[in-house]
């Protein structure tokens, strides 16, 4: 095997069976479930456990990423709406109508991730109208990452079963 048969081997472009889309698939949801709203989870763990100074510093970066969140609510949601709309159909059918295995793989990451958005947005907007402090503010916090994780299991779960399907159904190639 020379050098060029070799990068082509580890670039392989059938995704389900390529062990750096999974890799990808693992730290995009580690990610995701690690930084709600933008705020680390070791973050919110600490002030449930010892509040005080670790409370407030919770509070006051939720709150600036609350109004971060909510400046793209207005006219470029509709932009971001329009280019994720673009990108998810664009994928879907690259993927699903002509079988490339690159865009299903990058379809099954990304449509996942909208669920997350909304949901991340709609807490923001519950947020910014009832302004929970304290232990009201990490217990939202943590139910928000449990939501994000059923979505995160539901979605590694689907991709892992469509995966198998692609990969058990089409002719090995050696």
């Amino acid at each position: 095997m020379n050098l060029i048969d070799t990068i082509l081997y580890l670039i392989d472009f059938r995704t389900f069976s390529n062990i750096w889309y999974w890799l990808a698939v693992m730290v995009t949801w580690a990610t995701v479930s690690h930084w709600v709203i933008g705020v680390p989870f070791d973050m919110i763990y600490r002030a449930r456990r010892h509040g005080g100074q670790a409370a407030q510093d919770l509070e006051m970066l939720t709150a600036i990423n609350v109004r971060r969140l909510l400046t793209i609510t207005g006219t470029p949601a509709v932009v971001l709406a329009g280019l994720c709309a673009f990108f998810l159909a664009a994928a879907g059918m690259l993927g699903f109508v002509y079988g490339l295995q690159l865009a299903q793989g990058l379809f099954c990451l990304a449509f996942p991730l909208v669920f997350v958005f909304l949901l991340t947005l709609r807490t923001c907007q519950r947020f910014a109208v009832d302004q929970p402090t304290g232990a009201d503010l990490v217990k939202a916090l943590f139910r928000l990452r449990f939501w994000i994780q059923v979505i995160a299991m539901i979605a590694i779960f689907c991709t892992a079963l469509l995966g198998m399907y692609i990969t058990l159904s089409q002719r090995f190639l050696f």
